[in-house]
């Protein structure tokens, strides 16, 4: 009996060591399978987790080198040359023009004027912001070339369509093959005053001949006594202009105009024109 109960003992012994192996066994085979799915250190709580490197199709040599998903979709679009546009890059002129400006050259076309947009002009107190050049105004050449802001551009190719070519039509049964102009846009003082000239914004244009098609070239300065033809034809010249410039000033008006017609469209209180 005695042998036998230790026998018993000595049995439940071995079980107990056996089962603690076996434990002992089962947890190490779990910390063996963890440890083989990373690489990173648990403690410090930074996984491997690897997200990729920067792609060559966007370079950013200049940009500081960040880790994970910011290398891969930059948070900042101008962190990238190639996948996102520069936002930054001016417009051109034709994107920044004013509708006002878009429609008066929409008109000069109508009216068949031949011109070139021209780069923005700025010098002191002068200037156009978005001057054109005219060369031709439907088949009446303007030499030179003028440049001019838009809209007056525009009001003296009316007037020359409606009022000068019909009157050089009536006066001499020709039509107008070219004006003669002495000056478009000018930076400059009114002769004695200090004060800026409507050529010095591209408002004004000086008028010195008028060539028709039947070779006669009429010259702007007073004709003669007994020239009636031609005086008519500057007289309806410069009645006609005032229904469309808020300036019309020519010979016999002074000095500084006895060569030619100045016409321009400065803007006046109460609408007042100058026709003189």
């Amino acid at each position: 009996m005695a042998r036998r109960l230790g026998a018993m003992l000595v049995a439940a012994r071995w079980n107990k060591r056996a089962r603690v192996a076996a434990v002992g066994l089962v947890a190490g085979a779990a910390i063996a399978t963890i440890s083989a799915c990373t690489t990173g250190d648990v403690f410090a709580l930074q996984p491997a987790v690897d997200v990729g490197s920067q792609t060559a199709a966007v370079p950013q040599p200049d940009t500081p080198q960040y880790s994970g998903m910011q290398r891969l979709v930059p948070s900042n679009p101008y962190m990238t040359q190639a996948a996102y546009p520069r936002m930054d890059e001016p417009m051109s002129p034709l994107e920044q023009m004013p509708a006002s400006e878009i429609d008066c050259r929409n008109e000069l076309k109508r009216m068949g004027v031949v011109y070139q947009d021209v780069q923005p002009i700025h010098e002191g107190q002068c200037g156009i912001d978005f001057p054109v050049k005219v060369s031709a105004i439907g088949s009446v050449a303007m030499k030179p070339a003028a440049t001019l802001t838009c809209n007056m551009a525009a009001t003296f190719a009316a007037w020359t369509k409606n009022e000068l070519q019909p009157a050089a039509r009536w006066r001499y049964f020709s039509g107008v093959k070219a004006i003669h102009q002495g000056s478009s846009y000018s930076c400059r003082n009114i002769a004695g005053e200090g004060v800026l000239s409507e050529h010095g914004k591209g408002n004004a244009l000086d008028v010195m001949s008028i060539e028709l098609n039947n070779g006669d070239d009429i010259d702007v300065r007073k004709p003669g006594l007994f020239a009636f033809r031609t005086r008519g034809f500057l007289n309806n010249v410069r009645a006609d202009g005032c229904e469309y410039f808020t300036t019309v000033l020519g010979p016999g008006y002074n000095y500084d105009h006895r060569n030619h017609f100045h016409f321009d469209i400065k803007n006046r209180k109460s609408g007042y024109r100058a026709c003189r």
